[in-house]
C-alpha cells in the first residue's frame, strides 16, 4: 500500500527519474556571513516536513479509499483482508506487515533510512485515527468522488514523501532489492509482488473493485508530476573564507 512510495530506494525507477535535474547552482555567500549553512538547514528542515506531511497524507488517502469501498491500493487489500481475518485494526496490521516486510531487506542488503522506520508507524497510525473519527459513506454519489480525491492525494502524499529522499518505505525497498538481488526489472519485480499482496489480500477478505484498477492506472502518472512540484532544490556550496586584507 505504501509506496508510495528514494536514491537507489526510491518507489521505482520511474519516480527516480520524475526528479527534474538541479538547478544552476545560486552563487555562494560572501565570506563571513555565515548564511551558507542557512540554506542547508532549511532544505533539511523542507525535507523532514515533506517525509512527514507526505506520511500521514499517505495513510490519510488509504484510509478514504477504505470508507468508499470502492476498492484498495494493493497492500491495503491485504491489510483490510488481514484486518478482517484476525479482529485487529488496518492501521495495526499496516505496521506489522510493514514490520515483516522490512525483515525481509536482510537478506537483499538493503538499508533503511528515517524514511523506511517513520513510514512503517506513521501511516499505520494516521490510517487508524482517520478510520475513527471519518462516518460511514453509504451513498454512491459520494464514495466515487472520495475514491478519485483518495487516488489524487496519494499521488500528493507519494510524491511529497519520496522527494524528502529519506530511504525507501520498506514495502518499495522490497521491490528495489528483488530488482538487484534478481536481476529482473523494477516494473515486473513490483507487478509480481502486488499481484500476490492483491491475491492473499484478496482470499482473507480484503476489497478489491474499480478503485484498486484505478489505483495501478494512475498512481504512476500522479506520482511523476507531484514528483517533479515537491522536489527540494539543493542547497549551494560554501567556500572557504578570504581574508580581507593583504597576509
Amino acid at each position: 500500500m505504501y509506496r508510495p512510495q528514494h536514491d537507489t530506494r526510491h518507489a521505482t525507477a520511474t519516480m527516480e527519474a520524475a526528479v527534474p535535474a538541479e538547478p544552476p547552482e545560486e552563487p555562494p555567500a560572501e565570506p563571513g556571513t555565515g548564511a551558507v549553512g542557512a540554506p542547508r538547514s532549511r532544505r533539511r528542515l523542507r525535507r523532514l516536513a515533506q517525509l512527514y506531511v507526505g506520511l500521514l497524507l499517505y495513510g490519510v488517502s488509504s484510509a478514504l479509499l477504505v470508507e468508499a469501498g470502492l476498492g484498495l491500493e494493493p497492500w491495503g487489500v491485504l491489510h483490510q483482508g488481514l484486518s478482517r481475518l484476525t479482529g485487529v485494526s488496518i492501521g495495526a496490521v499496516s505496521i506489522v506487515v510493514g514490520a515483516v516486510v522490512l525483515l525481509l531487506w536482510l537478506p537483499l542488503r538493503e538499508r533503511p533510512g528515517l524514511g523506511t522506520a517513520s513510514n512503517v508507524i506513521v501511516v499505520g497510525v494516521a490510517i487508524d485515527a482517520v478510520l475513527s473519527v471519518v462516518p460511514a459513506v453509504h451513498q454512491l454519489a459520494v464514495r466515487v468522488p472520495l475514491m478519485a480525491a483518495a487516488i489524487l492525494l496519494n499521488g500528493v502524499a507519494t510524491g511529497l514523501y519520496v522527494a524528502a529522499d529519506f530511504g525507501a518505505g520498506p514495502r518499495d525497498g522490497l521491490m528495489t532489492g528483488l530488482h538487484r538481488r534478481t536481476g529482473r526489472s523494477i516494473g515486473l519485480a513490483r507487478t509480481g509482488v502486488e499481484v500476490a499482496v492483491v491475491v492473499t489480500g484478496f482470499a482473507c477478505g480484503g476489497t478489491v473493485g474499480v478503485g484498486t484498477a484505478l489505483y495501478a492506472l494512475a498512481i504512476g502518472p500522479l506520482s511523476q508530476v507531484f514528483l517533479r512540484v515537491f522536489a527540494v532544490r539543493p542547497a549551494p556550496p560554501g567556500r572557504p573564507a578570504v581574508a580581507g586584507g593583504p597576509p
